[in-house]
């Protein structure tokens, strides 16, 4: 009796815990994934059956605890797609996600992944990791969303990868607006963002913690240990807006902006890694606005971007700025960074602009320079800049002390604390040269002594050294293993493109060529007339060219008015090489789709002649080209040229970031040859790209009411150079932006108007 009663105990007490600790449910559809959320309680696992779940919002609700969590799950990681109008809410405590694969749509709401379902329904102590979210993207690219919402305390993202954002707002928004989402210690680490492509006009972060309104609140915030690829949506990768936040570790990889501290104070930014390359002139590394952040132990390679793009950017404030403009730079210590082969890396007082108290109201005038701010024990290295210091203002707010330059130093800035010393380097990898010896003349400044490794979390207390890297370094540092980031079953590796050959010598074979085609193919046309009625659609990357270049294969459109020939799509890639292309007057050699252009094009003509069209491309609005091309071209006989003007909300947008017209000849197009718009005070983009060159155009401009034949409003970088106006009606060639220092260069003018220079734009303020 005695020990039937002891198994009874002990069957009771196993069949508690059983219960205690949980179970696995496995779900199959949407109804019964809400009964196995409605039911859960701590320890149960609910396991979405692999396939495809389409338009499903899940709402993710329950109370887990820290050593029994309510997980939410992949059956396996990486094959619960998650598609079409779809999100992910969660709302309760230790709650998990894990393995789910957001794909081939967009969210219906605000946001993918929200840490909070409403205002009474918030994560605490949740956690989001080995998911991915790829293209997700909304269909118009200027609609807003998150793709996820932080909200609550002590959530985590982790071990995730985030690719392919095209539309507007930040990738992950960290929310800080109520007592309940402050003080939230927030970790996301071990995460792969990118590639972000460009985005052509504002609100395109990565990560942005907080914002204006909430900007002066503590957040601590930690993102640590993330690779950040080819994030160029905007100016700021990373933008900070709240205080008491952390970066460490985090390697941003040839990314077309910064780490910015737009707002906000008391910020740490450690042990990152900023690596650029040859390639753009655009890539960033941290700038600096507010009070008493601590940048240490970051190293820069070739990082090449100026102004607010440059490595190390401390900005002039807004003296008593408004919540959401630049507060003046107070109390920053930067110390013990390395800057290698970087263009001009220092660059103090950036946005100084009062010289433009005509254009634009008070609170935009940025006079406050940076005071009691700190600069010591940091390391340059150039090979051939002398000029590593740029000022805009003066910089006597600012201490600098035992920092050393390998090269002159022929910069304005020239400091008792900024010494040329002969330095010597070890290549490690492509992008990593440390000392070969470490530099042991410290400044030891307030609270330096806290500063106890270095980038590569080495120890700084037995051996110490001026910049990032003190010696011994591994030769495993030179080396990014992608697969520490992210979400373990997923590749970053772009898929490798097809680069097939096929030949086709009728309208027919043509059409179902493009029609079947893998991106990367070649189309050849052989010899003869192809008599297209309808436009030919581009929605991957195709080469259409002659099979002989001698004897050019001729393309006449006779399709509809207003219609084009080529329609470009989303992700469409066209290089057109060697065509003849003829229209009927009323319709467009080229254009985008009027809606749904969720993802940029790229155009690129080359050895080729346009001809009898209305309009050569029309850009409509919400469409973006990352780059068009027309190269060895001759247009003629078109009513217009190029039309990238229809963001006209003057919110920042444009139609192209890159614009290459060169070595072509234009002859007798009615109005502009170019019509290129940006507008809006706005400078988190790059703004803009025309680059005019070695070009002949005649009898053009007749009909242009502006009386300008190439019409730059608002482009940032505009070059004009070495091209022959001849014999058109216009009364300026163009107006250019001479604060960005646009200037015409080497062109021969004649009876064809003149060159007009604004100084200083005045644009409608967005703020």
């Amino acid at each position: 009796m005695r020990n039937l009663l002891f198994f009874v105990v002990v069957f009771m007490l196993f069949s508690f815990g059983k219960k205690e600790s949980g179970s696995g449910i496995k779900v199959k559809n949407q109804e019964e994934l809400k009964t196995a959320i409605k039911n859960a309680v701590a320890g149960d696992e609910i396991i979405l059956s692999n396939g495809v779940w389409k338009d499903i919002q899940i709402k993710f609700y329950g109370k887990g605890t820290k050593d029994a969590p309510i997980v939410l799950r992949a059956e396996t990681a990486g094959k619960v797609f998650i598609e079409g109008l779809s999100d992910l809410k969660i709302g309760g405590v230790y709650l998990e996600v894990r393995g789910l694969y957001f794909k081939n749509g967009h969210t219906p709401s605000k946001s993918v992944i929200d840490f909070h379902i409403d205002s009474e329904n918030i994560a605490n102590n949740c956690k989001v990791s080995d998911c991915v979210i790829e293209n997700f993207t909304q269909l118009n690219r200027n609609e807003k969303d998150h793709w996820i919402e932080f909200w609550g305390r002590h959530n985590q993202l982790n071990h995730c990868s985030i690719t392919g954002k095209s539309n507007s707002g930040p990738t992950v928004f960290v929310g800080l607006e109520g007592n309940e989402h402050i003080n939230n210690y927030h970790q996301i680490t071990n995460n792969y963002f990118g590639p972000r492509p460009r985005k052509g006009g504002p609100h395109g972060e990565t990560l942005q913690i907080g914002d204006s309104n909430t900007s002066m609140v503590p957040s601590y915030t930690n993102v640590a240990n993330n690779l950040f690829e080819r994030c160029d949506g905007e100016v700021e990768i990373i933008s900070n807006k709240s205080n008491n936040n952390e970066y460490r570790n985090n390697i941003f990889y040839k990314c077309e902006g910064s780490l910015v501290l737009r707002h906000g104070n008391y910020c740490t930014i450690d042990g990152n890694l900023f690596i650029g390359d040859d390639s753009s002139e655009f890539m960033g590394g941290i700038r600096v606005i507010n009070t008493g952040h601590l940048v240490t132990n970051n190293y820069f390679y070739k990082i090449k971007g100026k102004e607010f793009r440059s490595a190390l950017a401390v900005m002039n404030g807004v003296p008593k700025s408004p919540q959401n403009r630049y507060n003046q730079v107070t109390d920053v210590v930067v110390a013990y960074n390395t800057f290698v082969d970087c263009k001009t890396p220092w660059q103090f007082s950036v946005g100084a602009n009062m010289d433009k108290s005509d254009v634009l109201p008070a609170q935009e005038i940025r006079s406050a320079r940076p005071e009691r701010m700190i600069v010591a024990n940091n390391v340059i290295y150039n090979a051939k800049d002398e000029f590593p210091i740029k000022a805009y203002d003066k910089v006597d707010g600012i201490l600098f002390k035992n920092n050393i330059i390998n090269s002159i130093n022929k910069s304005d800035i020239k400091n008792e604390g900024i010494k040329t010393k002969q330095l010597t380097v070890t290549k490690v990898s492509d992008w990593l040269y440390v000392p070969t010896i470490d530099e042991k003349e410290l400044y030891a400044g307030f609270e330096f002594e806290n500063i106890k490794q270095d980038v590569f979390l080495n120890s700084r207390v037995a051996s110490n050294g001026a910049g990032a890297i003190v010696l011994p370094v591994d030769k495993s540092k030179g080396i990014i293993n992608k697969k520490v980031y992210g979400a373990h079953w997923f590749s970053t590796e772009p898929l490798k493109e097809t680069s097939k050959t096929i030949q086709v010598g009728s309208e027919k074979e043509l059409t179902v060529a493009l029609a079947q085609a893998k991106s990367g193919t070649t189309i050849e046309l052989k010899k003869g007339v192809y008599e297209i009625a309808s436009s030919l659609i581009i929605d991957k990357k195709i080469t259409l060219k002659s099979k002989n270049e001698k004897t050019r294969a001729i393309i006449h459109y006779s399709g509809q008015a207003n219609n084009p020939a080529f329609l470009m799509e989303p992700k469409g890639n066209l290089i057109l090489e060697n065509i003849i292309l003829k229209g009927a007057n009323g319709q467009h050699a080229f254009a985008t789709k009027e809606k749904e252009m969720f993802s940029a094009y790229n155009l690129k003509i080359k050895n080729t002649e346009i001809s009898d069209f209305d309009c050569v491309l029309k850009a409509y609005k919400n469409s973006f080209a990352d780059t068009v091309s027309i190269d060895n071209t001759v247009i003629k006989n078109c009513k217009r040229g190029l039309i990238l003007a229809e963001e006209n909300d003057d919110l920042g947008e444009y139609n192209a970031e890159f614009v290459y017209i060169t070595n072509s000849k234009i002859d007798n197009v009615q109005n502009s040859i170019l019509d290129y718009y940006r507008g809006g005070y706005d400078e988190s983009t790059i703004g803009g790209n025309l680059v005019f060159q070695n070009n002949i155009i005649t009898n053009c401009g007749k009909e242009e009411k502006s009386g300008v034949l190439i019409k730059t409003t608002g482009i940032v970088n505009v070059e004009i150079s070495k091209n022959s106006f001849l014999n058109n009606t216009v009364k300026f060639i163009a107006v250019l932006w001479g604060e960005k220092k646009q200037e015409p260069k080497e062109n021969i003018i004649k009876n064809s108007g003149e060159f007009k220079t604004e100084q200083n734009l005045k644009q409608k303020m967005m703020y």
